[in-house]
């Protein structure tokens, strides 16, 4: 994947163009609040509020589970199905940062997801990349 911030107006019609299949995002956020990303209800929380602004159904309970035997990588890991594909996100203890992952065959914007989701976990900056799926 390459570093890219599209504006949606070009991603559309990249997207159009290549007649895809889907598009995954890979949003890592740096410098997020302790609190929000330790926090399993917080987390269940931004899987629904995500799930409304890019429009997506959810399909089946959201899964939460704290775990990592080694520091570097423990914390919470969420896994979200939704009818278009899935959502999945792990939260690293140690450096405060979350690593999200979103697959659609539907069309969202990453930037949407990117800003979102920096904005619920009070991350001070964010790597987004994108690879439209055909």
């Amino acid at each position: 994947m390459e570093t890219r911030t599209p504006t949606d107006a070009s991603l559309r019609e990249e997207y159009r163009l290549v007649d895809a299949w889907g598009l995954h995002s890979g949003i890592d956020i740096h410098g997020c609040n302790p609190e929000a990303i330790r926090s399993k209800d917080m987390i269940k929380q931004f899987v629904i509020e995500l799930c409304d602004l890019i429009e997506m159904k959810r399909f089946g309970e959201c899964v939460v589970v704290n775990f990592g035997e080694d520091e570097r990588v423990a914390g919470y890991s969420m896994t979200q199905l939704i009818e278009t594909s899935l959502i999945s996100a792990h939260f690293a203890n140690q450096t405060n940062a979350v690593y999200l992952d979103v697959f659609s065959c539907k069309y969202y914007n990453p930037t949407v997801v990117a800003e979102f989701a920096k904005k619920f976990f009070g991350g001070k900056e964010y790597d987004l990349h994108y690879t439209v799926r055909k």
